[in-house]
């Protein structure tokens, strides 16, 4: 998949296509099933076929003091895109003045000229323009004076097996539940939660669980406790020793929240890679990949019992995530 910052980036060669737009958070299952048969709609009529997404998230900008917590990060997000097979994806930097846009000044700007949209492929609540004034009534007279075709999603392949609609939203409710199995339900995969590995106190390695703490960049933080899960290795730190990356993911258990029994400050993120030995992933950029909650961060009063906590933990763990 091609990705593209600006129209300047679109090749002139790009020939006609079909356009959708939107945030597409998580990239969940109802994203993907509309843009899978975006992409086989297209290719049937010799089309491209390009998805058209915003960062920062529009709320951000005309909300900023809230912006909306983001299941996954922009690179995450490009990367789940891809495997749908889009032709391309253009990121569009979203500003005030941006969103000062006419509906006809957007699409004949973005849409038109820009992509060479003959086929545009809309939800049915979509807004677009100065004020939201532009939606899919608006598209279509557009698509008639403008040249292109308007296609308005029905709900049919956004809808779960339980009846639910897939949605953001409901990623969002399940993770701050920790309710990590059925939020891999709805994204077709993992939650994860991306960073650099930081020097943290320490204390792991006294005690026999030594831990890569994350300085987190991406993902949403979701419910605090202890998770089974995967750390993956995206790209190395800088020191003579670093572990390089690998496409084998390692088995961890995983905590995130705040350590009460040493009364450690702050929100820690930290994974003790199980059997992992000689790791050295200072300054490493890694991925931790949620499969199951465990516990909520509990105060077990002293370090013993802490120790004998972690060991039940990694038990756990490992009946979980089937290791011998």
């Amino acid at each position: 998949m091609q990705m593209w910052n600006s129209l300047a980036d679109v090749p002139a060669d790009l020939g006609p296509t079909t356009v959708t737009l939107g945030n597409f958070d998580g990239v969940h299952r109802g994203h993907q099933a509309v843009l899978t048969r975006m992409v086989a709609d297209a290719k049937a009529r010799g089309q491209r076929a390009v998805a058209m997404t915003f960062w920062p998230h529009p709320k951000a900008v005309h909300d900023p003091e809230h912006p909306p917590v983001l299941i996954m990060g922009i690179d995450d997000r490009l990367d789940s895109m891809a495997q749908t097979g889009l032709h391309g994806t253009i990121v569009v930097p979203y500003t005030l003045e941006f969103a000062q846009q006419t509906p006809e000044e957007f699409v004949r700007t973005w849409l038109v000229e820009g992509l060479n949209a003959q086929r545009v492929v809309v939800g049915k609540d979509t807004k677009f323009g100065r004020g939201n004034a532009g939606d899919v009534d608006t598209l279509r007279e557009l698509g008639d004076a403008l040249g292109f075709e308007v296609e308005v999603i029905d709900d049919a392949c956004a809808i779960s097996e339980s009846g639910r609609r897939w949605s953001s939203t409901w990623v969002r409710e399940l993770l701050d539940d920790g309710k990590l199995v059925e939020a891999a339900e709805v994204l077709g995969r993992l939650h994860g939660v991306r960073g650099t590995v930081v020097h943290g106190d320490k204390l792991g390695r006294e005690i026999g669980f030594p831990t890569a703490n994350l300085d987190v960049s991406s993902g949403m933080i979701p419910r605090h406790g202890v998770y089974a899960g995967y750390l993956g290795i995206l790209e190395a730190g800088d020191g003579p020793s670093a572990t390089p990356p690998s496409t084998t993911p390692l088995p961890a258990a995983i905590s995130i929240g705040h350590n009460y029994t040493v009364g450690s400050e702050g929100l820690r993120v930290e994974a003790y890679v199980i059997d992992g030995k000689g790791l050295d992933l200072y300054g490493a950029d890694v991925e931790l990949a949620l499969v199951e909650w465990r516990r909520p961060m509990l105060d077990f009063g002293s370090l013993d019992a802490l120790v004998d906590a972690l060991a039940e933990d990694v038990a756990w763990c490992r009946d979980v995530l089937h290791l011998d």
